[in-house]
């Protein structure tokens, strides 16, 4: 009996390419010269796709392959894939919530504590040799602030179990409040922001949060506050914030996303109060280790004609 066969639109880590090609036959998108021509004469036979959460599949992706049955994606962002495409074809989709859920909370602590404490700059200030002649000025003290919670999802209450245990106080902004907790709930964001110490976006992006934070959300947040963006780049109103950073109006922001990535708008790499990472919040081997057999799972599962997906989406 032959494999089903399985587009891979992107890398993905070798231990988890080589789980995949062990149990389907693989198409790899990403090594095509002229990938237009290789979906119309390779991809007939294609019924499954194994992609990345960055990548996603669009409505023309979708359209060439036309025995698509099911999307699975390796990480738990499905803004990129084309809902109303898969819909109108029936297609399943899948991602990988759940088990990056503990990493990306305590990237945020650490990026949290970074940011307040300095530790990234201290690094360069080091490195740069100017230890010698000069003092770092003082860091802010973590303890006793108020994180301020966008999104409080499964990452979201993550974030605000680690900080509460670090003597934070937390409270929180969504579609609704949460009868299950007992953090303070703001329906207005600017009324978060004006709360919170520490702005922590969790939230996914959707037509609603595209340019969430604005001027006038980092205006709230003020001169002694810090952002924190491991959500989506879009949510962050990028322009808005590289002018507020200009004018000092906020004490920094850590970003792990970005709209266009990985490219990075030149004018953030400027600012010393501002810490960049490439995408890297969920990025520990044993995490990628996870997400690839639930996306491998979420295929098996599927082609083995059960109704039920171990984590579907769609």
């Amino acid at each position: 009996m032959s494999k089903p066969v399985v587009l891979v639109t992107a890398p993905l880590p070798p231990p988890i390419l080589a789980k995949l090609a062990a149990e389907f036959e693989l198409r790899k998108l990403y090594e095509a010269p002229d990938r237009a021509a290789f979906l119309r004469d390779a991809c007939a036979d294609v019924r499954g796709m194994a992609t990345r959460s960055t990548f996603g599949a669009d409505a023309a992706l979708i359209d060439a392959l036309p025995k698509l049955e099911i999307i699975s994606t390796f990480g738990v962002g499905i803004d990129t894939v084309d809902f109303a495409a898969a819909r109108r074809r029936g297609l399943r989709v899948t991602n990988t919530p759940g088990v990056l859920t503990d990493e990306i909370a305590d990237f945020v602590i650490g990026v949290m504590f970074a940011l307040a404490r300095r530790i990234v700059q201290g690094d360069r200030f080091v490195r740069a040799g100017s230890w010698p002649s000069g003092v770092l000025p003082n860091a802010a003290r973590v303890r006793g602030k108020t994180v301020g919670i966008v999104g409080l999802g499964s990452i979201g209450r993550a974030v605000a179990v680690r900080a509460e245990k670090l003597g934070l106080r937390v409270c929180y902004q969504g579609p609704r409040r949460k009868p299950d907790v007992p953090y303070a709930y703001h329906a207005d964001l600017v009324a978060l922001a004006e709360a919170a110490d520490f702005l922590v976006l969790c939230c996914p992006l959707t037509a609603e949060t595209k340019g969430l934070v604005s001027d006038r959300v980092l205006v709230a947040l003020g001169p002694t506050g810090f952002l924190i963006n491991v959500a989506r780049g879009p949510v962050v109103d990028t322009p808005a914030l590289i002018r507020t950073l200009k004018a000092g109006g906020i004490a920094g922001a850590a970003l792990d996303v970005f709209d266009d990535e990985p490219n990075v708008p030149p004018e953030l790499t400027v600012f010393d109060n501002v810490v960049l990472t490439p995408h890297i919040a969920v990025a520990t081997e044993e995490t990628r280790t996870d997400i690839g057999d639930l996306m491998l799972a979420n295929l098996r599962v599927h082609f083995a004609g059960k109704k039920e997906l171990p984590s579907a989406a769609l």
